[in-house]
């Protein structure tokens, strides 16, 4: 788990499963979610590395991927290109909307 889009996005995708999650400090949702994914961190995959971005200050970031809602996930390619968004589902919508078919 990485905080922060400091982190090279491209590079993180070209390596592997990435995701951008948008967390607002203000948003309870937000915040139950990243408990749970801290507490839960061993039950997602290994192979899958996670971005925390700020939803109130990465609004290029947010325009990139048409985010327009706090706790939302952003599954990227290898490009760092949008694959798929979703709100909420801490580690169970986590792995369901990661999983490789």
């Amino acid at each position: 788990m990485q905080y922060g889009v400091e982190t090279d996005l491209k590079a993180l995708a070209r390596n592997g499963k990435t995701v951008v999650f948008f967390f607002a400090t203000w948003c309870p949702n937000c915040i139950l979610t990243l408990s749970e994914l801290q507490e839960k961190w061993n039950d997602i995959d290994p192979e899958l590395t996670l971005v925390i971005a700020d939803y109130d200050r990465e609004t290029a970031l947010k325009a990139q991927y048409g985010v327009t809602y706090q706790d939302t996930f952003v599954l990227l390619d290898g490009d760092a290109g949008r694959v798929k968004l979703w709100n909420s589902g801490g580690v169970k919508g986590l792995n369901e909307n990661t999983r490789t078919r």
